[in-house]
């Protein structure tokens, strides 16, 4: 039977940390493993990208596509996993199912930007309506072959001056 003060890590679970620049002896005296002098062997050195003066490759590379300052984040909601709430009773089919409702039953957990249908298989023909920001075509179309709606609100466009 062990007792706790007989207790130990195993041999080699903790090593010893190399305490840099405390002498020839050590190994790391001297200049600590930093090198000779200038610019890296100072504190505060960020030049990870810097190519001494050259063009950095991450700048030479042609840009691609377009990234939006401020993107929408949207809840993406299959209609398969919309048919297994509705199916165990957490969310009711007969009120118009938006994000409030969504949240509430416990499908999505904040509503973000809006709410995106997106066709998945499993689900079943139930007429159903719906408010949401997008759905995409396949879901368009299983809603609407189900004779259900989906309603979504244009964005405003702006005023012309």
């Amino acid at each position: 039977m062990t007792r706790l003060n007989d207790l130990r890590d195993n041999p080699g679970a903790n090593k010893t940390r190399v305490r840099i620049g405390r002498g020839i002896g050590s190994g790391v005296g001297k200049t600590g493993g930093r090198g000779g002098k200038g610019q890296t062997a100072r504190s505060g050195v960020a030049i990870n990208g810097f190519e001494g003066g050259q063009m950095p490759l991450h700048m030479r590379m042609p840009k691609r596509g377009f990234n939006a300052h401020n993107p929408k984040k949207w809840n993406a909601v299959r209609l398969d996993r919309l048919q297994a709430y509705i199916d165990s009773g957490k969310l009711d089919a007969k009120g118009v199912i938006d994000a409030e409702a969504l949240v509430k039953a416990g499908v999505i957990r904040r509503p973000l930007d809006g709410v995106r249908l997106i066709g998945g298989e499993g689900f079943t023909a139930q007429k159903l309506s719906f408010k949401v920001a997008h759905a995409s075509k396949g879901a368009l179309a299983a809603i609407e072959a189900a004779g259900g709606k989906v309603d979504m609100p244009v964005a405003e466009e702006p005023a012309e001056a």
